[in-house]
């Protein structure tokens, strides 16, 4: 257990800046603190917070479904599945970070498990993810995201390195 506090720490300390950033943004937006799902209905969607720079701004949007719409078909019991899907997901990540992985998988493994978790505590308070970060080209926007998406992206990107290059390391093993 000794070998995985540090990861658990920085599991709890992804999911606390991801809450602070977001807390922060509601609070700028309507002076008060989020609780719980009333604070849905405090703020306009979307929410133009600052023109950073010509291709980044700081918006506030509700994201109540998931990445690209996934799941709209379930209709009204797609937040249900949502959560209790991402909740296993979770799940079996902690489960395989703190059981079999080896060191080089458990920190990607806790950011995606971290950015994870502060998604999905969003999703339990308000029925939706809170996303404010807007890169753009002109016109043409990427979809607003998150503290939270941003660990998780690095974490996946930085799993497949380590993916490819334990590979390298098999193959050129084997060729010896």
């Amino acid at each position: 257990m000794k070998k995985n506090f540090k990861y658990l720490l920085i599991i709890l300390a992804i999911i606390l800046f991801d809450q602070l950033t977001k807390g922060a943004l509601v609070h700028l937006i309507t002076g008060r603190v989020p609780v719980a799902a009333p604070a849905w209905e405090l703020i306009p969607v979307p929410y133009l917070m600052a023109h950073v720079t010509n291709f980044f701004n700081v918006v506030f949007t509700w994201n109540p479904g998931t990445s690209f719409s996934l799941f709209r078909a379930l209709g009204e019991s797609a937040p249900f599945v949502i959560v209790f899907a991402t909740a296993f997901v979770i799940g079996l990540i902690l489960y395989y970070m703190v059981r079999r992985a080896d060191k080089y998988e458990r920190l990607p493994l806790a950011f995606i498990a971290g950015g994870a978790l502060g998604n999905l505590i969003d999703r339990v308070r308000f029925g939706a993810v809170i996303d404010f970060l807007d890169f753009h080209i002109g016109g043409a926007h990427w979809p607003a995201f998150n503290v939270a998406d941003v660990f998780i992206c690095v974490g996946v990107g930085l799993y497949i390195l380590n993916w490819l290059i334990a590979r390298r390391r098999c193959i050129n093993a084997s060729k010896k």
